[in-house]
């Protein structure tokens, strides 16, 4: 499977504008015979939204969003972040495009609420995890700080995702003294691929907006929590590599972690949590 990290910068709230440039990498990641190009997340919108219209969003199915996949690079699927339109609710969402159809939207699940993130006053969170299968295997999709969270990749892994898809909008750290932001996503990227044995594809963007710098540092990592293929720093970059997808698998018949869940025994003890009062 070869794969296109589109490391590129995004302009806040011009969907047209990201719609061509996606249009545009997209024909380039065809060029190199790119199976999949993945885009940040909310590509198409922007981010941060402080300043931003939230009658800009669009539904799954909208035309445009659709027509990212079709035309004469059909054999080029496309993962692309945007704001979606879903009634009386709108959500932070990444679809997967292939050959001008939806076949699977992920919804982010963890919306973060604390220092000038405020994605609760814009999104509401999506309500369900799903791994999915294409013509290259079973993938599956988490957006940003989604993977901050140790339960929804393994959820994944258990729903039998051989390949994890991290679009993402990360800065440089507003408080370095608290966290090392990209030192700290290279760490979680390579746990999450060894804990669950499957290839990690991380795609951050680039650019400053409202006086934050977002790193890109965008990369692949192998299940072995190797990372194979690494982006430039504060750049646009289209990052191009290839990935035996197999290699998860023989990865999990070499080190048998996943079998070895014990699914039941984790659901009764969330929910004696949850009776406790855990956030449910």
């Amino acid at each position: 499977m070869r794969i296109a990290l589109a490391q590129v910068d995004v302009a806040l709230g011009d969907v047209d504008r990201n719609l061509r440039t996606a249009a545009e990498v997209r024909s380039q990641a065809a060029a190199q015979n790119a199976d999949v190009v993945i885009f940040p997340e909310l590509m198409l919108h922007g981010y941060p939204l402080i300043r931003y219209d939230a009658g800009l969003a669009i539904a799954a199915d909208d035309e445009r969003l659709r027509a990212l996949s079709a035309g004469d690079e059909g054999r080029t699927a496309v993962i692309v972040g945007f704001h979606e339109d879903a009634g009386p609710h709108t959500y932070n969402s990444v679809a997967y495009l292939d050959h001008g159809c939806v076949l699977h939207v992920h919804r982010k699940l963890y919306l973060p609420t604390y220092d000038i993130w405020e994605e609760h006053k814009h999104f509401s969170p999506g309500q369900t995890l799903r791994a999915f299968d294409t013509g290259f295997g079973r993938l599956g999709m988490l957006t940003c700080n989604d993977a901050w969270q140790a339960c929804p990749p393994f959820l994944l892994a258990q729903d039998g995702a051989e390949v994890l898809f991290i679009p993402t909008n990360s800065v440089d750290s507003r408080a370095p003294e608290v966290i090392d932001t990209p030192a700290y996503w290279r760490d979680v990227l390579r746990a999450v691929a060894r804990m669950n044995e499957l290839w990690v594809v991380f795609v951050n963007r680039v650019g400053s907006q409202d006086g934050l710098e977002f790193w890109g540092g965008s990369c692949v990592v192998d299940p072995t929590g190797t990372i194979v293929a690494d982006a430039p720093v504060k750049q646009e970059a289209l990052l191009v590599a290839d990935i035996d997808v197999a290699a998860a698998r023989r990865r999990r018949r070499q080190l048998p972690l996943l079998k070895d869940a014990r699914l039941g025994l984790l659901v009764r003890e969330l929910e004696r949590l949850i009776a406790e009062g855990g956030n449910a």
